[in-house]
């Protein structure tokens, strides 16, 4: 019996489908596409059996794992990444790497260093210290944070229209597309709709296409919203580099940044007047490609 061929394998597990990559001999052995059902990053022990599940499911019988790292939604500290890394490597015996999700994006643009920046149903950056140490900003949740992702500018919008109703403003395109989009009569029901969210990103963050509709209409209030939302995502490269991360390059990810011009432009104008030096650039590869490339350093 022939022995199993040794691969690399990568693995961006997102808020909502999960990639996997798996490399040998030169070439692409596995390439899958699955829901992200079933992660529970706060429980190690369960993530590492997910993992570890996925791979098993998705690796050839004549394939096994050399080396194994992920990028995984909701790992939002060291020592949380480190004790699923533990786990998982004691599963599967082999050199295993845990990231937060945002972490794959310099190394998938093939770079060595920077600052990675999402935003997409919520926003986060990260980046690392001279020293190698991993730093986080943003990623707070829709209710407290977010700024500048589908459901934190669905909220400041919802907070512009209950403003301009206050001052006692008609209602314009801003105010008339979130009514409709909520399925409320009036504005002032926008609160009660929103508060009745179960899972607030998700359902907040689904009406953000109003917000840009609303600016193409016109909407001085929406278009101050986006304006705002990339003054947020600059700021949070700012704070990277008040601690000490390079900000050279920025590479961009998300599903809302990249989709929405108007809040990519706000973005990279914000940045440009903050930190004229730091080079914005999308993510033009699967962030699954930064995964592989961490898994190719480990020993």
């Amino acid at each position: 019996m022939q022995d199993s061929t040794p691969s690399v394998v990568g693995i961006d597990v997102g808020g909502t489908k999960t990639q996997l990559r798996a490399l040998a001999g030169g070439g692409t052995v596995a390439d899958r596409v699955r829901s992200s059902t079933g992660w529970r990053p706060h429980d190690p022990g369960a993530a590492a059996d997910w993992l570890a599940a996925l791979i098993l499911d998705s690796l050839p019988a004549d394939v096994r794992p050399a080396a194994v790292a992920v990028g995984g939604h909701a790992c939002e500290t060291p020592r949380q990444c480190e004790r699923i890394r533990a786990a998982l490597q004691e599963r599967l015996g082999v050199p295993a790497l845990v990231v937060g999700d945002a972490e794959l994006l310099v190394p998938a643009a093939g770079l060595e260093k920077g600052v990675g920046l999402v935003a997409g149903t919520g926003s986060v950056a990260v980046g690392r210290l001279p020293d190698g140490g991993p730093v986080q900003v943003g990623g707070w949740g829709a209710v407290l944070g977010d700024e500048g992702g589908a459901a934190g500018l669905v909220r400041e919008a919802a907070r512009a229209v209950w403003a301009a109703h206050d001052r006692g403003e008609k209602p314009d395109a801003l105010a008339a597309g979130l009514v409709e989009s909520f399925g409320v009569a009036e504005v002032p029901a926008l609160g009660a709709a929103l508060e009745a969210a179960r899972d607030v990103s998700a359902e907040w963050g689904r009406h953000s296409p109003v917000v840009f509709s609303a600016a193409e209409a016109g909407s001085p209030l929406a278009r101050d919203v986006i304006a705002d939302g990339g003054r947020a995502l600059a700021a949070l490269v700012v704070r990277l580099a008040a601690r000490g991360v390079a900000v050279d390059d920025v590479v961009v990810a998300g599903g809302t940044v990249l989709a929405q011009p108007a809040l990519y432009e706000a973005f990279t104008r914000a940045l440009a007047e903050a930190l004229p030096g730091a080079r914005p650039q999308p993510l033009r590869v699967p962030p699954v490609e930064g995964a592989v490339a961490l898994a190719r350093s480990l020993p």
